[in-house]
């Protein structure tokens, strides 16, 4: 028997591999390959996971991968199973007491239920459960591994995952949770399941969070505090790795500990791009939607489902991009296929062929329709989005949202916006009045707000999640002065604005100004700027660790500069002013799409990378944070993961801050 730990997965030296890469080998190789050995090599087995661990594997992995490794079966630890006694089963389960008594009830006795079983915890196990397991000598030797995967966390992106925690928002900040069972048990789990991320990856982090600043107000101390007391527990638990063979002593990347206080606008600020506008506008369920398209016979048109994920090279090549260059591209790409394509050329040749020719007309044809569906899914789905945008008038809404953003709009405007748009939907209105309420927290003093609301004609509720941003919006000066809860980036501003433009970038689109607070903290901090009083350190840095980070990495290959960024350009006045900066764009083939050589190519950019950066985001993150993640991973040679208790859309941000000031909230009221 083995009580080990995982070697080293990461990307020191050789290729260079992403985050959810590593995850998926690890999950393949480390833990279902490492069973793969003498007499069992060529014998099928069982996988039996409990409820956390078969998402952890879903997010990662497909059913054909887990088959490649033999596995035959995959089983339900708390169901009722067959015994398999010719069978080798491995077990993929969370270190509980629950869960170790299932086990040894599986394998104990006379008639265990399976020949042998290896078994993989996804966190650090308690001393009292190994020798739980160790006192049943009729386990023992049936017991072929026994070790800690500690990998506990759900990849949702190439640099992205979730500890899923959708009701966070509720938990650590609702009302009378301080001290509460549910508080301490969200932030513990959250806590583990993130240091398993380093774990996982073999990386000790420099352990960053938002400082709580002094205040009179101990509700204000409570909430702001949170970042810091996530912070010491993910601490904790990272130190508990240091003792497994091959973790590193020194620190090798960054970690930075963020909350949603830091920028409430983009959760419901209008984001333009395909992917963002895909969530926001169309009812998706999950990364599934169920596009029509017309039918083949003429008839009634037909419904198809479609999986926008990283598998779909037209969505990968896309999603970042804004909705009408996407919509523009997409047209071209059809062009260009249909025009260039063997397939294509031979249907409209009148030529006969011989029966090998036929043959080989046959494959590319079949080839040629598959490749035409798929455009033809995102040219359907973007022209519904464009329909969409149309209907509810959102380009209007859109501008008004970015001119507030940037100090070009004020009370004058959105008063006639909702005198004149008094069509607009409720939640459009309702989202505008957010950002109104962040850019100018002190219209929202005294009887302001119910004024704004009653102009709106928004309802008592709706005005319940404006004043629930308060309790997000943690404790600083200007919230003492104005009674507010502006969220400004920073105060040295010569108009009232939440953001900056940004000088050092080429105007795109229209409607693309916005970006969110994250990017802006996230180049700081990769140039060692992040102001100390703001944002500490749980392992305080020398200089020379911080100059190390900001030159390269403690891996073999070093960061390669980042391309100079044109200076910027005079605002758009067109949705076709400019095409979409280049890191959103990829190279296309002759066929339309984003070929292997292709993606090869794109890979090879990032075999010299710096030190990781993780981000992690207390309360959920947004869909143009993630897009900031992939634009400053090529822009700072250095992979940034996103982390987050969940990745939410607006329509599903308003709902968790509605319930907010519940004193009890149903899993039933968070499910989408």
């Amino acid at each position: 028997m083995s009580f080990s730990d995982s070697e080293s997965s990461s990307s020191h030296g050789g290729e260079y591999k992403f985050f959810r890469q590593v995850t998926r080998d690890r999950l393949l190789f480390e833990m279902l390959g490492s069973t793969r050995t003498g007499d069992s090599k060529s014998t099928w087995k069982v996988l039996i996971m409990d409820k956390v661990t078969v998402k952890v594997m879903s997010h990662s992995c497909k059913m054909s991968d887990i088959t490649d490794q033999g596995i035959s079966l995959v089983e339900d630890l708390f169901r009722r199973r067959e015994p398999m006694t010719s069978m080798d089963a491995i077990y993929f389960i969370q270190p509980s007491k629950e869960n170790v008594v299932m086990f040894l009830s599986d394998m104990s006795g006379r008639e265990p239920l399976y020949k042998k079983a290896y078994v993989f915890f996804s966190s650090s196990v308690p001393k009292e459960l190994v020798n739980h397991i160790k006192c049943d000598t009729s386990v023992l030797p049936r017991i072929g591994a026994l070790r800690e995967m500690n990998l506990e966390y759900f990849p949702i992106d190439n640099q992205a995952f979730i500890t899923d925690h959708e009701g966070a928002l509720g938990e650590l900040y609702g009302k009378n949770v301080e001290n509460s069972r549910r508080f301490d048990a969200c932030m513990n789990t959250m806590a583990t399941r993130i240091a398993t991320v380093f774990a996982s990856l073999n990386e000790l982090p420099f352990v960053r969070y938002r400082a709580a600043k002094a205040t009179d107000d101990s509700t204000a101390t409570f909430r702001d505090s949170i970042p810091a007391k996530l912070a010491a527990g993910v601490w904790n638990n990272i130190l508990k790795y240091k003792c497994i063979p091959n973790f590193p002593q020194t620190e090798t990347c960054e970690l930075l500990i963020l909350d949603r206080s830091i920028d409430q606008i983009a959760p419901v600020i209008h984001e333009w791009t395909y992917d963002a506008m895909c969530h926001d506008l169309l009812e998706m369920d999950g990364n599934k939607y169920a596009v029509e398209l017309p039918s083949k016979t003429s008839g009634n048109p037909e419904k198809k489902e479609v999986l926008l994920e990283d598998q779909d090279l037209v969505w990968l090549e896309l999603r970042h991009a804004h909705i009408a260059d996407a919509s523009e591209r997409l047209h071209d790409k059809m062009t260009t296929f249909v025009s260039k394509n063997k397939a294509a050329q031979m249907q409209q040749s009148a030529r006969t062929y011989t029966a090998r020719r036929l043959s080989y007309k046959f494959k590319l044809c079949r080839k040629y329709n598959e490749q035409v569906e798929k455009l033809t899914l995102h040219i359907e789905i973007a022209g519904k989005i464009n329909s969409v945008i149309r209907e509810l008038g959102l380009r209007d809404l859109g501008q008004l949202e970015q001119d507030l953003v940037f100090g070009d709009a004020g009370a004058k405007d959105v008063i006639s916006y909702l005198r004149t748009k008094q069509d607009a939907s409720p939640e459009n209105k309702l989202r505008l009045l957010m950002i109104y309420a962040c850019v100018y927290p002190e219209k929202f003093e005294g009887d302001k707000a119910s004024k704004l609301m009653q102009l709106a004609r928004l309802s008592n509720e709706d005005m319940k999640v404006v004043n629930n941003m308060k309790l997000l919006g943690g404790s600083s000066e200007t919230k003492k002065t104005s009674g507010g809860f502006s969220l400004k980036f920073d105060n040295q501003k010569t108009k009232q604005a939440a953001r900056k433009d940004r000088t050092d970038e080429e105007e795109t689109w229209q409607l693309f100004r916005f970006y969110p607070v994250l990017e802006e903290l996230l180049e700081k901090l990769s140039k060692c700027e992040l102001p100390k009083n703001e944002y500490s350190c749980m392992n305080d840095p020398s200089s020379t660790d911080q100059e190390k980070t900001r030159s390269g990495s403690v891996r073999k290959s070093h960061a390669s500069p980042a391309p100079a960024i044109p200076e910027r350009k005079a605002p758009a006045q067109s949705m076709r002013s400019r095409r979409t900066t280049t890191w959103a764009r990829t190279s296309n083939s002759d066929d339309g799409y984003s070929s292997d050589s292709v993606l090869k190519s794109a890979s090879k950019e990032f075999k010299k990378m710096g030190q990781r950066i993780f981000v992690f985001i207390i309360g959920g993150a947004t869909r143009s944070e993630l897009r900031a993640c992939h634009k400053l991973t090529t822009k700072l040679g250095r992979e940034i993961v996103l982390g987050c208790s969940s990745l939410d859309d607006p329509p599903q941000y308003i709902t968790k801050l509605k319930l907010l000031s519940e004193t009890e909230i149903s899993m039933d009221a968070l499910r989408f």
